[in-house]
């Protein structure tokens, strides 16, 4: 849920009309040579003797981290009321979700062997640091052990004004805000048309896979009865931002049908002279056709609301895939190379939606549930999970063979499917074999989930 925006003049026109709104997602059209793909990667932090969450503040929290991987290793630091809150690479950044949870928003890169290399150095700094601290980074999609309430609050202005709004929409919001991580991978269109078929598909595909990333079995230090906890807790956020769009699947579909959807949104916030005004809980709607507050609409305004909504495949000049709970490092990258294997080759994609074009809406609402609760041994007209993303890792596999992008090794892309594929064929989710573990070998001991759970270093 990176927040971080460059600034852009040309965005604070005022706008009253719906036409620039929806204008705004033209800027994203790249021709297909010019195709990346980006993710972002979030990581739970936890005190490794104790496994309850790492605070923010202290000698052994996350703002020292970011201190001492700035001293470290030339990072810049970000402030916010003179509290270290991001760190600013070249062309990378380190932010802080509300829970103190650490993103790597990653390179746009040309080839997953770039993020690769990305992702090591970053997973080499960061547990070299926390090691020094007596912290460990997990796995895992949920803080396993440390409720809501006892997770400090980063303090970011933003999250003073979302953290209360959620109590008024749902009950598991700042659950969500506070105990979750994610991995999403962001990916470019063509034109309008390859933007809304690149949604409808990876909106198709979201129950399928959740399961293959199901990762978040385990909360406050007992089973959950989920697989995926961290993707049921989204279903009792915040239901106007979140979730799966139906829309999306109507083959006339377009930029102005996710603009209406998105105008009636609720807002969080606007930002002025560097401050955020509290506008939460009216439509944008609303506040472009009378303002609110003394202040009137820009497309700056809009670029930050389509940051704060939430759906499973969101649209902004590009597309993101967010229904993956976060993973071990072996397979990070597992999510980024099976988006760009079935995306970018037209007869993958056409092969992915073959799997769930006949769905009604109720049925992917009922894959989308049930994928939270069983991950692969869900089933969707008798089919397992399984099955399918068997099948869709395959798909993906064809499509980074097809497209050849090689290493200094001479290895393509589909050397980061390897790990997922190994988990599929054991016919189990990794929250699975995490769940097993816990209630067996492990008898519910919450040391041996984080060494089974820990990053470590290459």
């Amino acid at each position: 849920m990176t927040d971080f925006i460059r600034s852009d003049p040309a965005l604070d026109e005022p706008v009253t009309r719906r036409e620039p709104l929806i204008g705004y997602f033209t800027a994203g059209f790249k021709p297909r040579e010019r195709w990346l793909v980006g993710t972002e990667y979030e990581k739970l932090a936890v005190d490794r003797r104790t496994g309850r969450a790492a605070p923010f503040s202290g000698p052994r929290g996350i703002e020292e981290l970011l201190r001492r991987l700035a001293d470290r290793y030339g990072w810049t630091p970000r402030r916010e009321n003179g509290r270290i809150i991001a760190l600013e690479g070249e062309r990378v950044q380190i932010t802080l979700e509300p829970g103190a949870q650490l993103e790597l928003a990653g390179e746009a890169c040309d080839s997953i062997h770039c993020a690769e290399a990305e992702l090591t150095q970053h997973v080499n700094q960061i547990v070299a640091v926390a090691a020094d601290l007596g912290l460990a980074f997990l796995g895992l999609g949920m803080q396993p052990l440390s409720s809501v309430d006892a997770i400090e609050w980063v303090p970011k202005e933003r999250y003073g004004i979302m953290g209360p709004y959620m109590l008024r929409v749902g009950t598991l919001g700042q659950r969500m805000m506070k105990q979750t991580a994610t991995v999403q991978t962001n990916i470019d269109f063509s034109d309008e048309l390859d933007a809304m078929e690149k949604m409808r598909v990876a909106m198709g595909l979201v129950p399928v896979i959740t399961a293959m990333f199901a990762n978040s079995p385990i909360a406050e230090g007992r089973r959950t009865g989920y697989m995926s906890f961290r993707e049921h807790i989204w279903t009792d956020t915040d239901r106007d931002r979140s979730g799966l769009l139906p829309f999306v699947f109507l083959p006339e579909a377009g930029f102005e049908d996710y603009v209406d959807w998105a105008l009636g949104v609720p807002m969080y916030f606007i930002r002025r002279e560097g401050r955020l005004v509290d506008l939460s809980g009216m439509p944008f709607r609303e506040y472009l056709r009378h303002g609110a507050r003394g202040h009137h609409a820009t497309l700056a305004d809009w670029q930050l609301h389509l940051t704060t909504l939430f759906p499973e495949v969101r649209l902004k000049t590009y597309v993101e895939i967010r229904c993956a709970d976060s993973q071990p490092p072996e397979r990070m990258l597992a999510l980024p190379a099976l988006v760009k294997g079935v995306l970018y080759d037209d007869d993958c994609r056409l092969a992915a939606w073959d799997l769930v074009k006949r769905w009604s809406f109720s049925e992917r609402l009922a894959a989308y549930e049930a994928s939270h609760r069983e991950a692969l041994d869900a089933r969707v007209r008798g089919i397992r999970l399984l099955d399918l993303a068997t099948e869709l890792c395959a798909i993906a596999r064809s499509g980074l063979s097809r497209q050849g992008l090689r290493n200094g090794a001479g290895e393509d892309e589909t050397i980061y499917l390897a790990s997922l594929e190994r988990q599929l064929v054991t016919g189990k989710s990794p929250a699975r074999v995490i769940a097993e573990r816990w209630e067996g070998e492990w008898e519910e001991r919450i040391d041996r989930l984080i060494e089974f759970t820990a990053w470590r270093a290459e």
